[in-house]
């Protein structure tokens, strides 16, 4: 019973932190800025391989979620 309560728990962080992540990336990457800036170029302070940390953070929180609510519901 334990298990599933942690599950439970872990699959509602993951799904927090996408949805977190992912605003975090659609501001980076998509949302018009006052300057017309865009994305830092690669190598930029703040950038793994050219895309803002946020990037990976929401693919590892989608993979976590998928992991979790697989074990939940399947």
């Amino acid at each position: 019973m334990e298990i599933t309560l942690a599950m439970k728990i872990i699959f509602f962080i993951a799904v927090f932190g996408m949805f977190f992540s992912g605003y975090l990336t659609y501001k980076e990457l998509f949302a018009p800025t006052p300057g017309g800036a865009v994305c830092p170029t690669p190598g930029a302070a703040g950038t793994v391989f050219g895309y803002p940390a946020c990037v990976y953070g929401f693919f590892m929180y989608v993979l976590i979620a998928l992991i979790s609510g697989a074990a939940l519901f399947l």
